[in-house]
Parts: C-alpha cells; structure tokens; sequence
C-alpha cells in the first residue's frame, strides 16, 4: 500500500475536519442509503437512520483503525449499530406510548427518491426477512458477505469474531440458508 492511499484510508480525522467529512459522505451516502433500505421499509426512517449513521461516524471516526478493516466495513458496523438502536428505541416507545413519533417532514422529492430506494430493494428484504430463520449472529455474517458485499475477513471484523470462526459459521449458514431459499415462496411470508 502506497503512501498516499495509506493516507486516504485513515479516516480518523473527519470528526474534526469538515472537508474530510464531507469527501467521506459522498462517497459512502449512496451505500449507506443502501444498507439501511435493505433494512427498513419507512422512507422518514430510512432518512433519519442514514443522517444518524453519519453522526455517529463524526463521533466515533478517531477510533477507527485502518489495520482492522476496510472503511466500508467499518461504516457498516457502525449503520449496524445506528439501526439496532434505532429499533430497541423503537420497541421501547411502541411498550411506553403505543405508538411512533418524533418524525421530521420530508418534502415530495425526498419521499419518492427513498420510496424509489425502498423498492428497488425489496428483493434484498425478502432475502433478509428469509434468512431471519438464522441465528443472529450467523445472520448477520451472511448479510454483511452476501448481501453488503463484505469479505469473511472484514465481516469478522464488524461481527468481533476470528476469521476462521466467521469462515465456519459461514459454512453452516450457507447450508441453512440453502434450505430455507429451497421453500416455496409462501412459506417465507410473513
């Protein structure tokens, strides 16, 4: 690795540095877009998730290290995190008031730009509600490789895991996940 591309992997300076952010952000913005509309199916969340996940990486980039994976990895454990907050807060507001608020408005443009986004990742939902017969862990190491696109390595690396437990919890997803995919389609409706 050249000097220079050394330098443009270390991102631990964006919370600080508004240009730094602002390079990150665009090119991260469309794949963050990405894995939080595979995720969720609400366009005011999906907005408010994927602003959520660029402020924490403002407060959390000085901790990021080069040597433990690629950027993207870590940008996806970090929206990772942001939606499982945002879905335990969620859980937590639907007991406590029996419904969702807090919602900001979003004009027509926003919302037919994230619909569009929601739709066109409607079969990577299907695939995430189908793989949901997984256990968590085992679940989520198969959407950050199969789906987010991550090597087993980085995908260990998001998940705390060995690489070589990551490569063998994989063998035995694949399996799974084979068998479930194998079911008619009405089986995995939910």
């Amino acid at each position: 690795m050249n000097e220079t591309s050394r330098a443009d992997d270390d991102i631990s300076g964006i919370g600080t540095d508004p240009v730094a952010f602002g390079v990150f952000y665009q090119r991260h913005l469309e794949a963050v877009g990405r894995f939080v509309a595979r995720r969720v199916d609400d366009p005011h969340l999906a907005a408010d998730l994927t602003a959520d996940v660029f402020l924490a990486v403002i407060e959390s980039a000085a901790g990021y290290r080069p040597d433990r994976g690629s950027q993207i990895g870590w940008l996806y454990g970090v929206a990772r995190n942001v939606i499982g907050d945002e879905r335990r807060r969620a859980a937590q507001r639907l007991r406590v008031t029996g419904r969702l608020a807090g919602r900001r408005d979003l004009g027509p443009d926003d919302i037919a730009r994230i619909e569009e986004r929601i739709d066109a990742e409607s079969a990577a939902r299907r695939t995430h509600r189908a793989l949901s017969e997984l256990p968590e862990g085992t679940r989520t190491l198969v959407e950050l490789v199969a789906v987010d696109g991550l090597t087993v390595t980085e995908a260990a690396t998001v998940l705390g895991v060995s690489p070589v437990a990551a490569r063998v919890r994989l063998h035995r997803a694949r399996r799974l996940v084979r068998a479930v995919l194998a079911r008619p389609v009405t089986t995995l409706a939910r």
